[in-house]
């Protein structure tokens, strides 16, 4: 017990550092996909921030200095922030978009069916 007490700190430390370390490559994963996502419409020198954040911070994640680990996630964090927003903004217009065009089509077909309301009741023949 008094062993564990002793590494309390350091199994604290290590496992902050995991968290960062997890978080830093999520955050990697999802710049890459956003830059991939936009393709032809990344900037150049946009893309070139952003690759130069990713590969700082994989650096960074190959040390056990979690401050600078929190600060490179941090840098990339901002750097792929204003992509991601573009991302989202060009996926908005494309929905909002599709669901004008949708709504319009869909308002014409029922201009253009004949539907009728009627109602029926149900004879049984008992007489069989």
């Amino acid at each position: 017990v008094q062993d564990a007490e002793l590494h309390a700190e350091e199994d604290k430390k290590l496992h902050e550092l995991v968290q960062a370390r997890n978080q830093a490559d999520s955050l990697i994963h999802a710049s890459q996909k956003t830059v991939s996502e936009l393709g032809d419409g990344v900037e150049a020198a946009e893309k070139s921030q952003i690759e130069d954040a990713i590969k700082a911070l994989k650096e960074a994640m190959n040390s056990d200095d979690k401050t600078l680990i929190d600060q490179k996630t941090e840098q990339l964090s901002e750097a792929s922030q204003k992509l991601a927003e573009r991302l989202y903004a060009q996926k908005g217009a494309e929905g909002m978009a599709a669901s004008e065009s949708a709504a319009e089509s869909g308002h014409q077909g029922t201009q253009a069916d004949d539907i009728v309301d009627a109602e029926f009741e149900e004879v049984k023949d008992d007489k069989k």
